[in-house]
C-alpha cells in the first residue's frame, strides 16, 4: 500500500492546540488508514523569525513532493519589516491558486434565515490585492497612495476552471463574479475566464452578479447550493461572511489547492479558517471543529477508497457530534474541546465499523 506522507505545519497559540486536538482523529485506530506519515514543520512566530522564513519555505518544498498539508492558525505581525503572513508566502511557493471554503448547515444550530443548502466560496489565493505593490507621493492634503495590482490569466482560468467542477460535482449554482463593469480591463480578465468555463459546462446553472449585488442577493437566497468564484480580497471576506451566516466561524474548513500546467490538483493545504484565538489559550473550550473537518478534508486529495470513506466519516461524525448535544461555548453548550474530540472519535470508528459490517 502506498505511503502518504501528511506535511504538519504547527503554529501559535490556541491554532496549535486545536492542531494538536484535531490530529488525534487521524490516528490509524480511528480512521482505519495505516499508510500515513507525519513530518512536522514549525511555523510558530519565534521559529520563523528565527530562520527568517525558512522553516515556510522548507515546508512548501517538501508539500510540492508529497502532495499534502494541514496547518494551525499563526500570528502575522504588525510590522512590516518583520517576517510578515506565513500564509501568503505558502500560497506563493506552492504556487497555490484556490482557496476554497464552503458554509453549511450545522445540525441544531439555526442558520440566518433562508440559507439551507451549502455555499462554497472560491476564492483567488494569489495576486489581486494582497501582492499589489503600495506607495506614497506629496505632502499633506495633496499627499496621494498608490499600489498595482495585478491578475494572471493563468490564475483567473484555474480558478474558473475549478469553480465550475465544483459546481458540476455538488449539482451547484455558479453565482457572483467580480465587478467589470467598473474594471473591464483588469476585473473583466476574471469575467472572462468565467464566461469561458461556463461554455465548457453547459450543464451546470450559471447566475453571474456583482460583487455588491452578490452580498445583498446572499441575503434573500432560497436555499439552493451555491458556488462563489472571487478575487483575493473578495473572496477574503465574503468567504467569513458566509460561514458566519450558518453560525459560528469555526464550523467548517478552509483548503489551499495548486494545480498543475494542465489545471489538475497537485497539491492541498487545509486549515481552520479562524485565527489564532489567544484569549481561549489553555483553557480547553475552543472549538475544534474547523481543524477536525480540515483532517476530513485533506483526506479526500488521497486517492483511495478507505481514505474517502475515512473522510466521509470524520464529516458526518462531525456534524453529528453537533446534532448530540456535544457543543462547545460558541454554539452555546458546555462541552469542552477535548470531549467534543473524544465524540467524534467514538462517533469515527462506529461508523466505519457499521460501515464495513455492511460490506461498504
Amino acid at each position: 500500500m502506498e505511503e502518504h506522507t501528511i506535511c504538519v505545519l504547527q503554529g501559535d497559540q490556541t491554532g496549535q492546540e486545536l492542531l494538536d486536538e484535531a490530529l488525534r482523529v487521524l490516528d490509524p485506530a480511528v480512521i482505519r488508514l495505516r499508510n500515513l506519515a507525519f513530518e512536522t514543520f514549525d511555523l510558530s512566530l519565534d521559529n520563523r523569525r528565527l530562520t527568517r522564513n525558512g522553516v515556510v519555505r522548507e515546508a512548501a518544498g517538501r508539500i510540492l513532493e508529497t502532495g499534502l498539508g494541514i496547518k494551525a492558525a499563526t500570528i502575522t505581525p504588525g510590522d512590516p519589516d518583520d517576517v510578515g503572513s506565513p500564509n501568503a508566502l505558502l500560497r506563493e511557493l506552492v504556487q497555490g491558486s484556490v482557496i476554497l471554503r464552503t458554509g453549511r448547515r450545522i445540525p441544531s444550530v439555526l442558520p440566518l434565515a433562508g440559507v439551507h443548502a451549502p455555499i462554497a466560496v472560491v476564492r483567488m489565493a494569489v495576486e489581486g490585492a494582497y501582492a499589489a505593490e503600495e506607495w506614497r507621493e506629496g505632502e499633506g492634503l495633496e499627499e496621494i497612495a498608490y499600489n498595482t495590482r495585478h491578475i494572471s490569466r493563468r490564475t483567473c482560468r484555474a480558478v474558473a476552471e475549478f469553480t465550475f467542477r465544483y459546481a458540476q460535482s455538488h449539482r451547484a449554482t455558479v453565482f457572483g463574479g467580480p465587478k467589470y463593469t467598473v474594471s473591464p480591463t483588469y476585473e473583466g480578465m476574471f469575467k472572462e475566464e468565467l464566461d469561458r468555463a461556463a461554455g465548457l459546462f453547459k450543464n451546470v446553472r450559471y447566475n453571474p452578479q456583482l460583487i455588491d449585488a452578490t452580498y445583498a442577493l446572499l441575503l434573500e437566497t432560497s436555499g439552493e447550493p451555491l458556488v462563489i468564484p472571487a478575487l483575493n480580497r473578495d473572496g477574503d471576506s465574503l468567504s467569513d461572511l458566509v460561514i458566519k451566516m450558518f453560525g459560528t466561524i469555526a464550523g467548517a474548513e478552509s483548503v489551499i489547492i495548486a494545480f498543475d500546467d494542465e489545471f489538475h490538483v497537485k497539491a492541498a493545504i487545509t486549515e481552520a479558517p479562524h485565527g489564532t484565538a489567544p484569549s481561549l489559550q489553555g483553557k480547553n473550550i475552543a472549538n475544534p471543529m474547523a481543524m477536525i473537518l480540515a483532517c476530513a478534508a485533506l483526506l479526500r486529495y488521497i486517492d483511495s477508497k478507505e481514505a474517502a470513506l475515512a473522510s466521509r466519516a470524520l464529516y458526518e461524525a462531525t456534524l453529528e457530534a453537533v446534532y448530540n448535544g456535544i457543543k462547545t461555548p460558541d454554539l452555546g453548550g458546555q462541552s469542552t474541546t477535548s470531549e467534543f474530540t473524544d465524540e467524534v472519535i467514538r462517533e469515527t470508528r462506529g461508523k466505519l465499523e457499521v460501515w464495513d459490517a455492511l460490506g461498504e
